[in-house]
């Protein structure tokens, strides 16, 4: 079985628990955790997700980040002059407020309600330009039924790692990962 379909059974297993109505927002952030080489096979793999959580009664909605960056650049005033010289780049608090707004947003849906799953995806295309932890702690409190990152990087000893290479971060998530007997029966 390959990773990402240890991955895959692991997220069908905690999909399926029931889901506790009083608990805090950061205790209803999933974590699916993969090698960020990964990435493209995990994207190419969300119908999988998206039908493994129909199959358990929830709701689904995909949240993707990735042009979240080449939209705010567009954007910029001073685009020309980051083009011109984009080692001086670095992005703003303003780039991060975008992806925070997309997130909301899909927690702001008609459909999305308690017994909804939103997946957010493209994490990996702001890599060096947004902390996940941050994006997370802003976006927790609308979380009404439970939020799916799709996190490129590790996870070990409750650390997370974005794309393998940021200092980790401690957060109360519920780590999916594709380890072998990820999940006690």
């Amino acid at each position: 079985m390959s990773a990402i379909d240890r991955l895959l059974s692991n997220y069908s297993r905690q999909v399926r628990l029931p889901w506790a109505a009083h608990t805090s927002g950061k205790q209803r952030v999933w974590f699916a955790v993969y090698p960020p080489a990964e990435e493209r096979r995990v994207r190419a793999r969300l119908p999988q997700f998206e039908a493994l959580t129909l199959e358990a009664d929830h709701g689904w909605t995909t949240v993707d980040l990735t042009d979240v960056l080449p939209q705010w650049i567009s954007a910029h005033e001073y685009r020309e002059a980051i083009f011109a010289e984009p080692e001086q780049f670095s992005a703003s608090s303003e780039l991060e407020d975008l992806a925070v707004e997309r997130v909301r947003q899909a927690w702001a849906g008609a459909d999305v309600n308690a017994a909804s799953v939103v997946a957010v995806t493209g994490l990996a295309t702001l890599f060096d330009f947004l902390r996940v932890s941050s994006l997370i702690e802003r976006v927790e409190d609308c979380v009404r039924g439970r939020l799916l990152v799709l996190f490129p990087g590790e996870y070990a000893g409750n650390v997370y790692r974005f794309m393998d290479a940021r200092d980790g971060f401690n957060y109360m998530a519920v780590p999916i990962t594709s380890a072998e007997s990820f999940i006690n029966p």
